[in-house]
C-alpha cells in the first residue's frame, strides 16, 4: 500500500463526506451535505484537509462506500461512473484507439458516433463534472479570509487553508476545462452563487475559456512550487499543464490562436525539473508514484480507494482471450476493449495476424495471440488487437496490495512530461515561436526512450504536424487525449481521416461536425429553461 495524501486522507473523506447529484434541477446551486452540519465541519480548521481530500477523491472514487454503494451520482451503474472512467470513454471510444465488445447502454453509441442527449456515459461525465464544481465552490466559499477571520482561526491556520483554497480553485478550473472541451456551452456557477438561489445560467464556450484561463492565471503563483507539494496534490506545474492544453486548443474553443502562450506554458513545465521515466512501461505500473515524469496523477490504492473505475477499469477491461490475468496482477479480465487497425498501423502493423509491426518501439504493447488486426464484429473480443499497457504489477513484478486481485494500485497520470514535450513541439510548428531544434530534441528524447537508442531520431526538417500527431498517438494512447487531438487537427468528424467502424460503418465514414462536442443531458434542458441545447442534438 502506498501512503500518499490521496491514499491516506481519502479514507477520512470517504467516511465523512457525502453528496449525491442526479440532475441539475437546481442542484448545481446546492450546498454539499457532509454527514454533519456544514457550519460544524468548517468551524474546525483541522477539518479543511479532509474536505480538500474529498475534492481530490472525486477524481478517483465513485461514492462513499467503495467499491459500490452510496454513489456520488445516479442514473448509471456506479462502476461505470468514475471521473477517469467516463472521461476516458468519451475521449477514446469515439476514436481510432478503442472499441468495446460490451453492449451496455451508451457504449456502442460512442464508438458508432451516434450518441444522443440521453446517452448514459455522456450524462455521467456531465454530472460528474457538476458534482465536482459545487463541492469546490462550497470549499472556496467557506475558506474565504473573512469567513476564517470570523471563526477566529489563527494566522497559521489561515495561511494553510488559503493554500488549500488555491488547490480547490485549480480543481474547479480543471473540471470546467473538461466541461469546455467536452460540452462547450454549459451551466455556470461559482462561489458567489449561493446554494438554492436560482437555476444556473449558461456560459458560452468562449466566455468559459476566458474564465478557466483567468482562474488558472490567478492561482498560478499561489500554488505550491512544482514538485514541492505532497504527491497527488496540485502544484504550479499542474496549472501550467492545463493552461498549455487550453492555449493549444484555443482555436477550437474560441476561434483565436494562442500558440505563443502554449509554447510559454509547456516550456514552464519542461523547465520545472521533471525528467522522463527511463522505461516507458514503468509509467503504467503500481509504483509509478515514484516517477519523476508524472506531474498530476489521479491516485489509486487497491485497499483504500476501491472502485471499478480509474485504473482498475483500465487494467481489467482490456484483458481477455488468451491473455493471462496473472500477467497483469489481477484475478480476471473483463474482455472488452481493444484497438483498431488504423491505430496499430501507427506502429507499422500489417493485416497479418502475426504482425507485431515495429517491435523495436517499446511503446508497441499489442497483444496479438488469438487476436485479429481487423475487426469484423465489434462484439467479438478476438477482433482487434488487445492492449497490454496498464498493469497491477510493480516494476519488480510484485502484485498490487489487494490480495484478491480485484482492485488496482496503479495511478492514472493525467498529466506527464512527455505531453508537455509534444505540446511544445506542436505549438512551435503552428507558429507559436519557440525553437524548432529544441522541439525536435523533445521528440527525439521520446523516441530514444522508446527505442533505447537514437536509431529512430528525426531532424528538424522531418518535424511536421502530421508526424507530431502520430507521435502523440504512439506516446499517449489510452491516456484520454485522442478525441481532443483529432478535433484540433480537423480529423475527428471529417472524411480526411477514417478508421474501422468510425460512424458505425466497417470501413469508416464521416459524421456531422456537431459531434465535435457532446450534448447537454436532456433532463437538464427540460428542468432549466436557462439552458439551450448544443446544435444538432
Amino acid at each position: 500500500m502506498k501512503t500518499t495524501f490521496s491514499k491516506s486522507i481519502l479514507i477520512l473523506a470517504i467516511a465523512g463526506i457525502s453528496f449525491t447529484l442526479s440532475s441539475c434541477f437546481g442542484d448545481l446551486n446546492r450546498s454539499p451535505y457532509y454527514g454533519l452540519n456544514t457550519e460544524t465541519v468548517y468551524s474546525d480548521p483541522a477539518n479543511y484537509i479532509n474536505v480538500l481530500a474529498k475534492l481530490y477523491a472525486g477524481l478517483a472514487i465513485t461514492g462513499n462506500q467503495g467499491p459500490a454503494g452510496q454513489a456520488d451520482i445516479s442514473g448509471i451503474d456506479e462502476g461505470f461512473s468514475g471521473y477517469v472512467r467516463v472521461l476516458w470513454n468519451l475521449q477514446e471510444l469515439p476514436t481510432d484507439e478503442a472499441v468495446c465488445a460490451w453492449a451496455d447502454p451508451g457504449i456502442p453509441e460512442l464508438h458508432q458516433m451516434d450518441w444522443n442527449s440521453e446517452n448514459s456515459f455522456v450524462t455521467a461525465m456531465y454530472y460528474r463534472i457538476y458534482y465536482q464544481i459545487p463541492l469546490c465552490n462550497e470549499f472556496i466559499r467557506q475558506s474565504k479570509l473573512s469567513e476564517m477571520q470570523n471563526r477566529g482561526f489563527s494566522q497559521a491556520d489561515i495561511d494553510r487553508i488559503t493554500i488549500y483554497q488555491t488547490e480547490a480553485r485549480f480543481l474547479r478550473a480543471l473540471s470546467y476545462y473538461h466541461a469546455l472541451d467536452l460540452f462547450g456551452n454549459v451551466p455556470f456557477i461559482d462561489e458567489n452563487d449561493l446554494p438554492g438561489s436560482s437555476f444556473p445560467t449558461q456560459i458560452s464556450r468562449a466566455d468559459l475559456f476566458n474564465y478557466v484561463e483567468s482562474e488558472l492565471l490567478a492561482v498560478e503563483n499561489d500554488l505550491i512550487d512544482a514538485k514541492q507539494n505532497e504527491y497527488g496534490r496540485a502544484d504550479k506545474a499542474a496549472a501550467w499543464m492545463v493552461l498549455a492544453k487550453l492555449y493549444l486548443n484555443a482555436e477550437v474553443y474560441n476561434g483565436v490562436a494562442h500558440y505563443t502562450e502554449a509554447v510559454t506554458y509547456s516550456k514552464k513545465v519542461i523547465d520545472a525539473g521533471y525528467t522522463l521515466q527511463p522505461k516507458y512501461t514503468d509509467l503504467f505500473l503500481t509504483d509509478n508514484n515514484l516517477s519523476n515524469e508524472i506531474i498530476f496523477p489521479v491516485t489509486s490504492d487497491g485497499l483504500n480507494t476501491q472502485t471499478y473505475g480509474g485504473t482498475t477499469f483500465l487494467v481489467h477491461a482490456p484483458v481477455g482471450g488468451k491473455m493471462k490475468p496473472a500477467d497483469f496482477g489481477i484475478n480476471g479480465g473483463w474482455a472488452g476493449y481493444r484497438t483498431t487497425a488504423a491505430f496499430t498501423a501507427k506502429f507499422g502493423v500489417q493485416d497479418s495476424v502475426s504482425a507485431y509491426g515495429d517491435t523495436l518501439d517499446s511503446r508497441n504493447l499489442f497483444f496479438i495471440e488469438g487476436q485479429k488486426n481487423q475487426i469484423a464484429a465489434i462484439k467479438t473480443f478476438a477482433d482487434g488487437y488487445a492492449i497490454a499497457k496498464w498493469k497491477n504489477l510493480s516494476s519488480a513484478g510484485v502484485k498490487g496490495s489487494d490480495a484478491q486481485g480485484n482492485f488496482v494500485d496503479t495511478d492514472f497520470p493525467m498529466f506527464r512530461l512527455a505531453d508537455a514535450y509534444l505540446m511544445y513541439a506542436e505549438a512551435v510548428k503552428r507558429g507559436g515561436g519557440g525553437d524548432e531544434g529544441t522541439a525536435t530534441g523533445y521528440i527525439n528524447a521520446l523516441r530514444e526512450r522508446a527505442y533505447v537508442n537514437s536509431s529512430a531520431n528525426i531532424t528538424s526538417s522531418d518535424l511536421t504536424l502530421d508526424l507530431i500527431l502520430d507521435e502523440r498517438a504512439r506516446e499517449l494512447y489510452w491516456e484520454g487525449t485522442r478525441r481532443t487531438d483529432l478535433i484540433r487537427y480537423g480529423r475527428f468528424t471529417t472524411n480526411s481521416y477514417l478508421w474501422p467502424w468510425k460512424g458505425g460503418v466497417a470501413e469508416g465514414t464521416s459524421v456531422a461536425d456537431f459531434r465535435n462536442i457532446y450534448p447537454i443531458p436532456n433532463a437538464d434542458i427540460v428542468a432549466n429553461t436557462n439552458l439551450t441545447q448544443n446544435f444538432g442534438y
